[in-house]
């Protein structure tokens, strides 16, 4: 397994529930594929740099996984067609 850490942005135009929704969802991705979700940091709600689908904020969460290539891709897959996730960024951390 190797770490990763993923950020993404929710919407922040949905009810609160929704957006615990979303994070449990993604959540889930990892770890019904076997993965292991290390730590889960919500940074809450922020200002957009630029709007993104007419949004001009964003709740911003950051997972800290051990996983393999065909989790991340899933996580990857299912990222870009929820349409409560705005952006998200994976990246593979060095070993330490």
């Amino acid at each position: 397994m190797t770490k990763y850490e993923i950020m993404f942005i929710v919407k922040t135009t949905m009810e609160a529930e929704k957006i615990k929704k979303t994070i449990e969802n993604m959540k889930n991705v990892v770890t019904s594929l076997k993965g292991k979700v290390v730590e889960v940091k919500e940074m809450g709600e922020r200002k957009l740099a630029y709007p993104i689908k007419k949004e001009l904020s964003g709740y911003y969460v950051v997972f800290k996984v051990l996983a393999n290539a065909e989790i991340v891709s899933e996580f990857d897959r299912k990222a870009l067609i929820d349409e409560a996730i705005l952006r998200h960024l994976i990246i593979k951390l060095d070993e330490e």
